[in-house]
């Protein structure tokens, strides 16, 4: 009669699939190579560009100003993604409201909108305008803010990744 002797790996729970994506992002950004600053600055561009509707430009306009700004284009490139499918409506809407809010306009019928659709500038000047100013302040300020909040993060990350590194014997 022989034993079977259970194998380690199915000893410890399976982790779900988006637990699986969060550790591995997680480890992505403990490996950027560049300052907190740099990095920092490479978010904020991103989220900057991420508040604007130029669609399939907002990728290459943050790679470009995280470019010339010096700041980290992997992380520029992937703060754009704050406006995505699932936010993107709820973000412009908000910039176009700010907008109406700062230019005092308010006879643009926002119920005609489609804010799904990619032609959110064929629809006048005015509108245009309105969602360009709103787009400027609110990128303007959540990208100030990712930067403050950005640095200390980077910072703690990269302090507990060296407190979990097993030292090593001196010579």
């Amino acid at each position: 009669m022989t034993k079977t002797i259970p194998k380690l790996s199915s000893c410890r729970p399976r982790r779900s699939w988006w637990r699986k994506q969060v550790h591995y992002y997680y480890y992505q950004i403990l490996r950027l190579r560049g300052t907190p600053k740099a990095i920092a600055r490479g978010v904020a561009i991103g989220v900057f560009f991420g508040c604007f509707p130029f669609f399939g430009l907002q990728t290459l306009l943050a790679v470009v100003g995280a470019t010339l700004l010096r700041g980290n284009r992997l992380t520029a490139m992937a703060a754009t993604w704050i406006s995505n499918p699932l936010t993107y409506v709820p973000i412009y809407a908000f910039n176009f409201h700010m907008g109406q809010e700062i230019l005092r306009v308010k006879d643009v019928d926002l119920s005609a909108i489609d804010w799904t659709s990619s032609d959110l500038f064929y629809l006048g000047w005015k509108f245009a305008l309105t969602l360009g100013v709103g787009c400027f302040v609110v990128g303007t300020i959540a990208a100030v803010l990712s930067y403050c909040l950005t640095i200390p993060l980077v910072l703690r990350l990269r302090k507990s990744r060296h407190k979990k590194r097993p030292k090593l014997p001196r010579r």
